[in-house]
């Protein structure tokens, strides 16, 4: 990918609307932000081709900055609102900009059926395993154990692998890294844009306002380095002892395939329908 200009974040940025932004100190939201404007830069696309959608959330509030086309949705719905847009101009770039508790909780339901029928569609979710925005409550991303004002005690309920989720429902691009990973990040959504059917990414995020602070994580330097040292490549994992992968994010292209893609085969059926005059 080439160099990318220093200040080509501010170029795609609203800089009349809504500044300065809802993200508290530390965040990783911003740094995910960064390395999706550089990846779209790198690509040569006409800004006016992409779409950003999201629902509620922390990181949802991401396509209000943003100088493309956008929506700002209903919660957990953004997934619907994608596909149809994504249906109705299929030469469209589409991304869209969830957070754990948006996509896998409320959104699931979205989420598996847009992998299950393969729409091209590019979902970077941002898990920063709570839900920062209300308040600091469980969310299926938790770790089990883990606080939250929800749980006071420790989070009872095993946490979701939302990458296994997406591949067991379809998806053919499912990939994992981390915020601190940045050009890796900015590789990935590169690669799910171009991909040619249901892409979804998790990045692991950082809250140490909320769920750092109530896991007694430290501050944001502290939460980077852990997803530094806490985090292998997928390349590495054979390579390890089983001791030495236990509990370790795994990063990297998990799944990749080829199928046919749900927007194609919609308009091959349309044709069909037409070339019949609408009755069988």
């Amino acid at each position: 990918m080439p160099a990318i200009p220093q200040k080509i974040i501010h170029e795609y940025l609203r800089h009349d609307k809504k500044f300065p932004h809802v993200w508290c100190a530390g965040c990783s939201n911003g740094i995910v932000l960064g390395s999706i404007i550089r990846a779209i830069a790198g690509m040569n696309l006409d800004r006016n081709d992409i779409v950003m959608v999201s629902g509620i959330g922390c990181s949802s509030r991401m396509p209000v900055y943003v100088d493309f086309n956008t929506l700002h949705t209903l919660h957990g719905r953004a997934i619907a609102f994608a596909t149809g847009v994504k249906l109705h101009k299929p030469h469209l770039k589409v991304i869209v900009v969830t957070g754990d508790g948006d996509c896998a909780a409320i959104g699931g339901n979205h989420l598996i059926h847009a992998a299950r029928r393969n729409i091209d569609l590019t979902v970077i979710m941002l898990n920063n395993n709570i839900y920062g925005m209300t308040g600091g409550q469980v969310s299926p991303t938790t770790p089990h154990e883990a606080y939250a004002t929800t749980a006071p005690y420790g989070n009872i309920e095993p946490d979701f692998d939302v990458c296994k989720l997406a591949m067991g429902a379809g998806a053919t691009y499912v990939a994992r890294t981390t915020a601190f990973h940045t050009q890796e990040t900015q590789n990935m959504v590169k690669e799910a844009i171009e991909h040619p059917g249901f892409a979804l990414i998790e990045v692991i995020c950082a809250c140490p306002v909320i769920y750092g602070r109530l896991n007694k994580k430290g501050g944001a330097p502290e939460m980077m380095k852990e997803m530094r040292d806490n985090s292998i490549p997928l390349a590495a994992v054979d390579k390890l002892p089983p001791e030495k992968v236990q509990g370790k994010i795994i990063r990297g292209v998990l799944h990749k395939d080829i199928r046919p893609e749900y927007c194609a085969q919609y308009a091959e059926l349309m044709k069909k329908a037409q070339a019949q005059g609408g009755s069988k």
